[in-house]
């Protein structure tokens, strides 16, 4: 058996897709997507139909940042609604079939831009309309009615930005493996002045470009979010945050390699952040605190996946990703005195 079948035996799917009532035409290849440094994703395919398959990977696990019943839902929800997501296909919940929670969508027809390499086969002209698509689109999911929706209880958006402070901060004491006292310096900070009000939204929570896959036609166009996993309701200003802290080029060491979201060929952060500010007619509120909470979780993300390597858990190179902490956490601290 090989290392792929140990994870996600396609035996086992195929019959777990019959069961559950999928058109399945013969046995089943599949194949990991490499790039995931989190849940692992798989293309499968019975020679006439194609889908993805996610699951948590195998060990080293930082808690709630692989919660495949988060995606399920909120992609089930999001496909009654503009939001482009895969189509959900079946879930096996609690891993009683599959040997982990996983979640099997439609694949999607379209372009992914992971690397620089990628990303220098778009034009300047294709490179901005991406970035205007990118926030178009996390506009329209922070539109969505998520009451109308059925994602009334999805998450307790009241007071969600003080609990991301304490969440990152209990993740940190899961994946740490040495002493950064800058960390709890950021987490007392960030707690003095959390927000004391905020809209209520759908937040994706690890939203960037390789987090969508984009038309084959257009990039200007995207035809599906992914990576839902730590997805809830919340302030949507967390991802807007989130995504610009992204682009910081430490962001490459995480990786593993140069991204294309690092690339100075998008606008910069705070052009970005103003994009969708105006887009959506909201200000950004307390910048600082938000890019300060960015930061944070970032930089316990990048502990995280150095983590989950020395657990041997973990792509190649993902041992250097937790290189990036101290640079998170330092520029969390920065912006935090900025204002």
């Amino acid at each position: 058996m090989s290392t792929v079948e140990s994870v996600l035996n396609p035996v086992t799917l195929q019959r777990f897709l019959v069961d559950t009532g999928v058109d399945v035409a013969g046995p089943l290849d599949v194949e990991l997507i490499s790039g995931g440094k989190s849940n692992l994703t798989f293309m499968v395919s019975d020679g006439v139909h194609r889908w993805v398959a996610r699951r948590p990977p195998t060990g080293g696990l930082t808690p709630s940042a692989h919660d495949m019943g988060r995606e399920w839902a909120v992609t089930s929800a999001l496909a009654r609604t503009d939001v482009p997501v895969a189509a959900p296909v079946a879930f096996d919940s609690d891993g009683s079939v599959l040997g982990a929670p996983c979640t099997i969508v439609e694949f999607v027809d379209g372009t992914v831009i992971r690397t620089g390499d990628d990303l220098s086969a778009l034009s300047d002209d294709e490179v901005a309309r991406n970035a205007d698509g990118l926030i178009s689109t996390l506009a329209a999911l922070h539109g969505v009615d998520y009451e109308a929706v059925g994602l009334g209880e999805f998450g307790r958006p009241a007071g969600f930005a003080g609990r991301q402070v304490k969440l990152w901060a209990r993740q940190w004491s899961h994946v740490r493996s040495r002493d950064l006292p800058d960390v709890d310096t950021l987490v007392e900070a960030l707690g003095a002045r959390v927000p004391e009000h905020a809209r209520a939204t759908i937040v994706h929570g690890d939203y960037r470009v390789d987090n969508t896959i984009l038309a084959a036609d257009d990039p200007g166009t995207v035809a599906a979010v992914v990576d839902w996993e730590m997805s809830t309701l919340g302030d949507p200003i967390t991802d807007v945050a989130l995504m610009c802290v992204y682009r910081t080029p430490v962001f490459d060491r995480v990786l593993g390699f140069d991204g294309a979201w690092t690339s100075d060929r998008y606008p910069s952060a705070d052009d970005m952040a103003q994009r969708y500010a105006a887009l959506t007619g909201n200000d950004l509120g307390d910048w600082p605190f938000y890019l300060g909470l960015a930061n944070l979780k970032l930089g316990v993300i990048a502990e995280g996946i150095s983590h989950r390597a020395r657990a041997g858990a973990a792509s190649e190179g993902a041992e250097h990703a937790g290189e990036a902490t101290g640079e998170f956490i330092a520029a969390g601290l920065a912006a935090l005195s900025s204002n």
